[in-house]
């Protein structure tokens, strides 16, 4: 039955256009933006899971940066120990000659002041970002490794050592003897903690790294489909709109039966 008042082709053509062109700007969206679920309405689970995910990262990415400067300040503190271990050998070598018979002690003592007041000055001037774990007023450190949901952030104390305190027992030999193995002891405590914060930033990294794919895997567009999808929602855009045309053109075709 043809009619002029419904046009049951015209409507299926325009319906089949009309999803198409929905398809279209779907897929023109996708590109443009490089998501496929770019909000919660494109997938509420995926965007949800995401959304999770960033927040994670937010996260670790702050802790990065914590175990950033807490590596910088253990590390301040460790080459200014390592510098003064090699003068208090210095002095413990000073004290030793002073024993000899005719040596010109004053001079051994004035040298012995100066290399004092040099690692006294190591002491005092590792300091980064206003910490210092060296000198008599160095606190410990409290160094951020981590973040647990529930728990909350994670830490690792470093002990501070006073360097500044360890120079006025050296009197002697004996008692630079005993400095030097303390500056030691404390030197391999830093450069403990220097190893498990470096380990520990390969691990953020890795872990960062790690959740980025998982929330492109889950909401990234896949540029190549997208693109083929594309030409080919086009093409089947100028067919609807040809289809359209030609249903609508049935109407002159009634026409042409009431002519004489």
């Amino acid at each position: 039955m043809s009619s002029i008042n419904t046009n049951v082709s015209a409507m299926t053509a325009l319906q089949t256009l009309s999803m198409t062109n929905q398809a279209l700007d779907e897929t023109q969206s996708r590109i443009s933006t490089g998501y496929r679920v770019a909000e919660a309405s494109d997938n509420a689970a995926y965007w949800s899971i995401a959304t999770g995910m960033r927040t994670q990262t937010g996260g670790l990415s702050a802790v990065r940066d914590a175990l950033g400067l807490g590596a910088a300040v253990v590390d301040t503190a460790y080459s200014a120990l390592d510098r003064a271990i090699g003068i208090a050998q210095q002095i413990f070598d000073k004290y030793v000659a002073r024993a000899a018979p005719g040596v010109d002690t004053a001079i051994i003592d004035a040298e012995i002041t100066e290399l004092k007041a040099q690692i006294v000055q190591f002491a005092t001037g590792a300091t980064f970002q206003g910490v210092n774990m060296l000198a008599s007023s160095g606190t410990d450190q409290d160094v951020v490794t981590g973040y647990e949901a529930g728990t909350g952030v994670t830490t690792m104390s470093v002990t501070a050592y006073d360097l500044e305190g360890e120079v006025a027992n050296m009197t002697d030999a004996l008692t630079s003897e005993t400095a030097i193995e303390a500056m030691r002891t404390a030197a391999a405590a830093f450069g403990s903690a220097k190893s498990r914060i470096s380990a520990q930033q390969t691990f953020t990294t890795t872990l960062v790294d790690a959740l980025d794919r998982g929330i492109g895997q889950l909401i990234d567009a896949d540029l190549n489909k997208e693109s083929a999808r594309l030409s080919a929602l086009q093409v089947k855009q100028q067919l609807g709109i040809q289809a359209l045309s030609i249903a609508n053109s049935s109407s002159q075709s009634i026409l042409a039966l009431f002519r004489s």
